[in-house]
């Protein structure tokens, strides 16, 4: 599969389509995609999920993603590179990685990347203006379009950071976003997320680790890896077509019982009670 190329640090572009491409796509730089209206299927990374009028859709590096259209769907495309936000950001290491982090492990999360109900008419908005802003073409249209972009970009971030443990906040200082994001990296690893070799990873004593994850997060250790699978968990039952052994064995949980007890025990109710009510909802 060929990726696209960005060439420039960011574009947009507006398109009406009545089919989408039959091969799925993979970019090498960042996309939001707004429905601007018409109704489908997304699919990324073989998940799926059903679209509407208003969803916003991030796309990270490597994402192999494609769209089967139902009724004609316009799209209004963000498309933009690491160079973008590094440029975009004055001077602010810890901003900017706590951007790129929170971006990057956006690929986790499929479907509409707005949680937060508020910020739904918000994006449309700014939408609107940057299309305003590009059809009348008047002084200084450009530098207006970027600033509404970043503003677009920031409240995806915000978004994505509901889903980050609780004490994540800006000002949060790289290593522990280093380990998160090593975390994330070797979920499917179990022997890579010991606290023997975390320590060693990054150089921190085993008394002292644990410690300094929960004053950083606000929650242990194991909290946050149990926490994290069950959330990978949930993203298979709702967009994806595996049997519940499948996601037991692909996460390493002993057995189909074994992650009916851990998933009964932090959401209520075992996997296939959550994937049928959800599907009624």
């Amino acid at each position: 599969m060929r990726g696209t190329v960005l060439h420039r640090q960011y574009e947009i572009e507006l398109k009406e389509l009545q089919r989408f491409s039959k091969t799925a796509k993979r970019n090498n730089f960042f996309e939001l995609i707004h429905i601007v209206e018409g109704t489908g299927i997304q699919t990324v990374n073989k998940n799926h999920f059903n679209y509407r009028k208003g969803n916003l859709f991030l796309l990270t590096p490597q994402d192999i993603y494609t769209f089967n259209i139902e009724t004609p769907t316009t799209f209004f495309f963000i498309r933009f590179n690491e160079l973008y936000i590094k440029d975009r950001v004055d001077k602010d290491n810890d901003a900017i990685k706590q951007l790129e982090y929170i971006l990057q492990n956006a690929s986790h999360k499929p479907g509409c990347i707005l949680k937060n109900k508020n910020d739904k008419p918000l994006i449309a908005s700014l939408v609107n203006s940057i299309l305003n802003e590009q059809a009348n073409q008047q002084l200084y249209y450009t530098r207006i379009s970027e600033q509404i972009i970043n503003t677009i970009i920031t409240v995806v971030a915000r978004n994505i950071a509901l889903k980050l443990p609780k004490n994540i906040k800006e000002t949060t200082g790289e290593p522990v976003l280093e380990m998160l994001n090593y975390i994330q990296e070797n979920i499917f690893e179990p022997k890579n997320l010991t606290a023997e070799k975390l320590s060693q990873h990054f150089n921190i004593s085993p008394n002292y680790l644990g410690r300094y994850f929960k004053k950083q997060t606000g929650e242990t250790l194991q909290n946050y890896i149990i926490n994290y699978k069950i959330r990978l968990v949930e993203t298979r039952l709702l967009h994806s077509d595996m049997r519940i052994n499948e996601i037991a064995y692909e996460l390493n949980f002993t057995d189909e019982s074994h992650l009916n007890r851990i998933f009964n025990k932090y959401k209520g109710m075992n996997p296939s009670e959550f994937r049928k009510l959800k599907s009624i909802n």
